[in-house]
């Protein structure tokens, strides 16, 4: 009896000590994960359940997450930009000309229209009903991955990148570029040398295999200002994130920091700073149909501007719904314009530079040399101080790791560049 009393009470210790002392699951974190999932569904006035599983809450648009920044208090929302470069772009119907980003020719023609066979995706939520005017669709954040989060603070951010030189002696020699962003591989399409306004592109939706669940892999449209490691950047495309989403469907997501997300920004709505401001998209939520390699070539369109009048980053899904939009009082130097405009994938994962490699696929997991059955991104465009959106006049392809991660950017007798980009992950040429 005693022997029983005494294996009782140290298992009701090893318990305490579980419970109450550090370690993810602790009384204080699991108290602080409830007071902040209470504070983001108090003001849901209607609640939708996805069939994929999602909840969506419709929250009064004044009273959205984005106003709990204190550099966002008395802000009034601007529901509506008030002037988008893209209307006078061929791409949403307007029939005009413009320079060709062709140096080769530096001829003037009439753009067209891209690709006729693209097809356009929605989200499985909307399958289950809408959110009312006034408010906006949230998706729900479920406890487990609050949970799982470092700490709340931490929840939807991104890890700091900061670079490492070759001679490290961490990073691999499948390197294609001088400096590697630490725990990340990018496969992008780039382009500097403007002020940059604006950045539009149509990426091909997939769904990439992620090998863990801290582990994530994107396609997005980006522009960022600043050093390497002190960065300000928005961007907006789809991503498989388990981490943020506690699974491994392919959904929309926008994304800010104004410090190399050491300190700031997230993706989505998971800490104040982007408002939203249309009741048609949820940001997080699932995307379908998904291509696959061969098929057809389903896509989303994605467009990031800034408004001239009032310096807000809108970003536009699909050619006429803005989505919201991020404040300039997030930023010191991106407020202004950016430096340079990427298109294409990243990928995250401790094991990147390192030996075995991550297994995590960027795009559907082909090379970019397979091309058509490869990820896709078309009709990349740029607003810099022209009227209008234009070609890039210079774009260039660049990978973290070649071998692991490549790219194939197509500009030569093309009427409009196409650009592949991603890859497998570990292979026998990435061990």
């Amino acid at each position: 009896m005693g022997t029983t009393i005494f294996i009782f009470l140290g298992l009701v210790i090893t318990v305490h000590g579980f419970v109450d002392h550090g370690g993810s699951s602790s009384r204080h974190k699991i108290l602080e994960v409830e007071r902040k999932l209470k504070h983001l569904r108090r003001h849901s006035l209607k609640t939708i359940q996805s069939e994929d599983g999602d909840v969506i809450d419709c929250i009064d648009i004044n009273k959205q997450p984005a106003f709990d920044h204190p550099a966002l208090k008395g802000h009034k929302i601007q529901m509506v930009p008030t002037y988008n470069s893209a209307k006078e772009d061929i791409t949403v119907g307007t029939r005009a000309t413009r320079n060709r980003n062709n140096s080769r020719s530096g001829k003037v023609m009439n753009e067209r229209d891209e690709e006729l066979s693209l097809i356009v995706t929605s989200q499985v939520w909307q399958k289950s009903g809408k959110c009312p005017e006034g408010t906006i669709p949230v998706r729900r954040i479920r406890k487990r991955e609050l949970l799982k989060a470092h700490s709340v603070e931490d929840y939807g951010r991104k890890k700091p990148s900061f670079s490492h030189h070759h001679h490290d002696g961490q990073l691999n020699k499948n390197l294609d570029s001088f400096v590697q962003l630490k725990n990340h591989s990018k496969a992008i399409l780039l382009t500097v040398g403007y002020r940059y306004l604006g950045g539009k592109a149509d990426l091909r939706v997939c769904n990439p295999f992620v090998e863990k669940d801290d582990e994530y892999s994107t396609s997005q449209v980006a522009l960022l200002t600043g050093p390497y490691n002190d960065f300000e950047c928005v961007e907006s495309g789809w991503a498989v994130n388990p981490s943020v989403y506690g699974d491994r469907q392919t959904r929309l997501f926008v994304y800010w920091t104004a410090d190399g997300s050491m300190k700031t920004g997230c993706f989505d709505l998971t800490c104040p700073g982007f408002i939203q401001t249309s009741n048609e998209i949820a940001l997080g939520a699932a995307i379908h149909p998904i291509s696959l390699p061969g098929g057809l070539p389903y896509v989303i369109t994605i467009y990031i501007y800034k408004d001239p009048y009032t310096n807000n980053w809108w970003v536009q899904y699909g050619e006429k719904t803005n989505i919201g939009y991020w404040p300039p009082e997030l930023f010191e130097r991106l407020c202004h314009n950016a430096q340079s405009v990427e298109w294409g994938g990243e990928v995250y994962s401790s094991t990147i530079g390192h030996t075995p490699h991550t297994a995590t696929q960027m795009g559907n997991g082909q090379f970019a040399s397979a091309l058509s059955f490869s990820s896709a991104i078309t009709r990349m465009r740029i607003h810099d101080n022209s009227e209008a959106l234009k070609i890039p006049e210079w774009a260039s392809g660049y990978s973290d790791e070649y071998n692991c991660y490549d790219v194939w950017y197509m500009s030569d007798y093309t009427d409009d560049p196409q650009f592949y980009y991603g890859g497998p992950g570990r292979n026998r040429f990435c061990p």
